[in-house]
């Protein structure tokens, strides 16, 4: 079967120059998760929200067209593969460089690579791809933004870290950010009987079987990285195969590839399972529960940034204005495990676990903007009223006053969006807005 490999040598037969028989073990000299990248969309799993039947990316590539975007997600998505996958679907050159290693050179060079490819098949533009654009600083980033305002060049990056953040506002603009999910379960497994069972590209010609529970317990490793699943795969079958076996065992994966007696299995402990217990342990303020699960997340090789990321977003929705400080101790967190590093990085993790887990909650933040956004979602567009205008007049500044505060309009009508909760630190927050506003000494 053609398809991204036909100008890779991994699949034709070798001849040693002594004029020996060909060399069985050429084709396995390339990775597992190489050799099997999709050839087509429909080869594909994963990201049907992306490239289901009828689903607007799918559409725009199936009728020849893909537009300058950003394909955002966690490692081992598929953000690649999708990346070669617009290119060979529509026909296009694909001009690649890797950020961390290009310079400003290598990004003209592309550019003026991409610039001739256009001239040469009559207007049609060449993909740039990217991987990991995060990397780029912004006067690299700067000299890519003119040729995607031209038209120049179709712009393809990758990134795992967040496009908004990493990425230079101007550049962003002009380009489409496509968020690329993990893999399920099923989608992992069915890529691992593919792999297994596929004579040319994958395992096939070893003879090695698997039962469906050994390849699900593979795939519950993993997170929905299909990379690190089909590498955990290679190994397992070669070990199996060298030995002389022709079946695969959940013992035999763990052998091969570690982590065996600290894994999270199928049923129930799964790396989304885990987490959401996490979180629901220390919302329920239970320490003891929620140092376990932490412990759990560690132990099967959780990324701490994840982490890091999970406990900031706890601190604000379920602790809150109670506490303030639980903010201030997730971002110091992370900021100390970035700088540690595990093993030791587990300990800050602890302390900041058992923090959030035992201060008062509350979500008051979380409903406030869910309100206040809904609001404007519902397009309650406000007018600013005209002494709060930058030009405008009638304006009373706080400060000039004994209180620190002035009674004048903030909104156009009165609107209430924030409920403050009645534990920690918000109680008294509470009972100074009740001191200046009539709405908040109303009950909610």
């Amino acid at each position: 079967m053609s398809g991204l490999f036909d100008d890779q040598t991994a699949f034709i037969d070798r001849h040693p120059a002594d004029g020996t028989e060909e060399t069985q073990n050429a084709p396995y000299e390339i990775p597992l998760a190489e050799r099997m990248r999709p050839a087509t969309l429909d080869e594909y799993v994963g990201q049907e929200h992306l490239l289901g039947r009828g689903k607007p990316l799918r559409l725009l590539i199936e009728n020849g067209r893909v537009p300058s975007c950003v394909l955002y997600g966690n490692p081992g998505t598929g953000k690649t593969t999708l990346a070669h996958l617009m290119a060979r679907s529509t026909g296009r050159e694909l001009l690649q460089v890797n950020a961390v290693s290009t310079h400003v050179a290598g990004i003209r060079a592309l550019l003026d690579r991409a610039v001739s490819f256009k001239k040469r098949v009559g207007g049609r533009t060449a993909i740039a791809f990217v991987d990991e654009i995060h990397h780029l600083n912004k006067g690299q980033q700067n000299v890519l933004l003119p040729a995607v305002e031209r038209g120049d060049i179709t712009l393809v990056g990758t990134t795992s870290e967040n496009p908004w953040f990493e990425i230079n506002k101007t550049l962003l603009s002009r380009l489409i950010v496509y968020t690329l999910k993990p893999l399920s379960e099923e989608g992992i497994v069915a890529l691992l009987e593919r792999a297994l069972h596929d004579e040319q590209r994958g395992l096939g010609r070893l003879g090695v079987l698997a039962p469906r529970e050994v390849l699900s317990h593979i795939a519950s490793l993993c997170g929905g990285d299909a990379r690190q699943a089909l590498t955990r795969l290679e190994a397992s079958v070669s070990g199996v195969a060298v030995g002389g076996g022709s079946e695969l065992s959940v013992e035999a994966v763990d052998l091969a590839t570690g982590r065996g007696s600290l894994r999270y299995d199928r049923a129930s402990t799964d790396h989304y399972a885990v987490i959401s217990a996490l979180i629901k342990s220390v919302r329920g303020s239970d320490p003891d529960a929620s140092l376990y699960w932490l412990a759990r997340m560690l132990a099967s090789g959780d990324d701490v940034r994840f982490l890091c990321r999970r406990l900031c977003i706890l601190a604000a929705e379920d602790v809150g204005l109670a506490d303030p400080m639980a903010l201030l101790v997730a971002e110091s967190a992370s900021s100390a495990c970035d700088r540690v590093g595990l093993p030791e990085a587990s300990i800050i993790l602890s302390e900041a676990v058992l923090y959030l887990a035992a201060a008062p909650k509350s979500n008051s933040a979380y409903l406030a903007i869910k309100a206040a956004s809904e609001a404007v979602e519902a397009k309650d567009l406000m007018e600013v009223p005209r002494h709060l205008r930058n030009d405008g007049e009638g304006y009373l500044y706080p400060h000039d006053d004994p209180r620190h505060w002035t009674p004048q309009a903030y909104l156009p009508r009165p609107s209430r969006f924030y409920f403050p909760g009645k534990l920690g630190a918000e109680v008294r927050m509470a009972e100074r807005l009740k001191r200046f506003w009539k709405r908040f000494s109303e009950d909610g």
